[in-house]
């Protein structure tokens, strides 16, 4: 196997260019370098199967690669002033869209969680898809109960398919081994492993393609469409008669099966759908639509040059934010993958290993390949479709009295006199589940609260009711304990409060 380097990084010599001529020359260098790299760690694999799969997995990762060294060359950056809001017809509002009148369409569609995240933001072990969030269920368990329901419900079979990394690959098969008779047809693949590179000698860290996780990283959900071709996964489930694809995030609650939304990409025959709802200041790194050179694109934080970063954040000029609920046609999927591949735009994270060393992880988003599909357009939905868990104080609010749970999906109080959720800020106290947990004797009535702020050593009573606006502060070195039953409205809590009973 020999890897050969694209003309793509090769360059024309140009006169009075000098500096990008040694670019262009470094670039070459560089790119075979890292070819000779790769081709010895495949020599190195005695199994044929296995040594088929890396083959495949670094040839990705080497046209990624080698993108990569061409921009930099290049110094490509995206021109802020042909940046568009889109326009009217590039995003459909959801309340526009009629009502389902065929719910047998549900028989041509397959759902797909992104699972390959851990939960260690949260101070988990292991997949984050396996923290409890509600009533005892973790984020898979309330995934399968939705999807068992549409298919009693509707009689249909949607499958329902799990895109894991090497980080939880092997938890999640032990995991869903206790869906084995639930009326579900269950799937799992694995995205790719591509070798983390030194920053400064442009070559992989990994010598060896048998070497420890530490040397390896999964390329973004981006990666899914590679992943899921590779895997056969496309083929499989066109052979089964499948259309359509719905993708979200796990930890996304709010992403559940919508009819009304599958219809209208039957009807319109839009290849690629892409969920997007309306900004907040919550939601200002979110990625936003745009319209470039009259075409929808996907814009991300990281392709943005750091003197408009205030602009991308403005809720003025970008009014919504990708949900990373998605849409997609598999035919259109097959299509794309077997002409040329896509070309996503790369986003450069610069990570320090444990043992010092300075590297990138080259990664892809998923939602910037709306810019590759026929018919691609953004469905402004309500806030209720994205529920995201990303921190404890996420969790808080889905545990609350907030929602009430309806075949494993999680609905508004219809006691909830507004549509918006509270603001709910938990200090660094509250950062890991086990610690969120033991401050909590049990999650309080949340009903009629706004906003909540908790900072420092505070802990909650049993049937604790919050009202309105209430910020609770300990200071150093002191200790809040807020009794069984209390009941706060509107109020500022400070200092140091220790009630006992005698």
């Amino acid at each position: 196997m020999s890897m050969e380097v694209p003309a793509a990084a090769g360059g024309k010599r140009a006169r009075g260019h000098s500096a990008m001529d040694f670019k262009t020359a470094a670039t070459g260098v560089a790119a075979k370098a890292m070819r000779n790299e790769l081709n010895n760690m495949i020599q190195k694999i005695d199994e044929p199967e296995y040594k088929k799969a890396f083959e495949a997995e670094m040839q990705s990762f080497f046209i990624l690669f080698n993108r990569y060294l061409a921009e930099r060359a290049k110094g490509q950056k995206i021109n802020w002033d042909k940046i568009q809001p889109p326009a009217p017809e590039q995003v459909v509002s959801y309340s526009t869209l009629p009502e389902c009148s065929n719910p047998s369409l549900l028989n041509k569609l397959a759902v797909l969680k992104l699972n390959g995240g851990l939960g260690t933001t949260m101070g988990c072990v292991g997949p984050k898809s396996v923290i409890e969030v509600r009533e005892g269920m973790t984020f898979l368990d309330l995934s399968v109960r939705q999807i068992e329901h549409l298919n009693s419900h509707y009689k249909v079979n949607v499958p329902f398919i799990l895109m894991n990394s090497f980080n939880t690959d092997s938890d999640t098969a032990r995991i869903i081994q206790k869906y084995a008779n639930h009326n579900i047809e269950l799937m799992t693949f694995n995205q790719s492993r591509y070798p983390r590179v030194n920053k400064e000698s442009l070559l992989p860290t990994p010598r060896s393609a048998y070497e420890e996780k530490g040397g390896w990283y999964p390329p973004g959900h981006g990666d899914l469409f590679d992943a899921i071709t590779n895997s056969g996964l496309v083929d499989k489930l066109l052979s089964q008669g499948k259309e359509y694809l719905f993708v979200s995030n796990v930890d996304n609650l709010g992403a559940v099966v919508d009819l009304n939304i599958l219809e209208h990409m039957d009807k319109t025959q839009a290849e690629f759908l892409m969920e997007v709802t309306d900004k907040t200041k919550a939601d200002v790194k979110g990625g936003t639509l745009i319209n470039y050179e009259g075409n929808v694109r996907l814009l991300e934080i990281a392709q943005v040059p750091s003197e408009h970063v205030e602009d991308f954040k403005s809720v003025r000029k970008f009014k919504i934010f990708n949900t990373n609920n998605l849409w997609v046609n598999l035919r259109a999927v097959k299509r794309v993958m077997d002409n040329d591949g896509l070309d996503l735009e790369i986003i450069v994270n610069n990570k320090t290993t444990d043992a010092g060393e300075a590297v990138i992880q080259l990664e892809t988003a998923v939602g910037a390949a709306i810019k590759h599909f026929k018919g691609a357009h953004g469905i402004n939905v309500p806030r209720s479709r994205f529920l995201p868990v990303k921190s404890c104080s996420d969790l808080l609010l889905i545990t609350s009295d907030l929602y009430i749970l309806e075949h494993g999906q999680l609905v508004m109080n219809p006691a909830r006199m507004f549509l918006s959720t509270p603001v709910i800020k938990l200090g660094d106290h509250f950062k890991k589940v086990a610690a969120f947990q033991k401050r909590f004797r049990s999650i309080p009535e949340m009903l009629e609260l706004d906003h909540l702020t908790v900072a420092g050593d505070v802990s909650f009573g049993r049937g604790v009711i919050l009202r309105g606006t209430v910020i609770i502060v300990a200071n150093e070195g002191a200790k809040i304990e807020l009794p069984d039953g209390t009941i706060l409205e509107n109020k500022l809590v400070s200092g140091n409060l220790q009630l006992t009973d005698h």
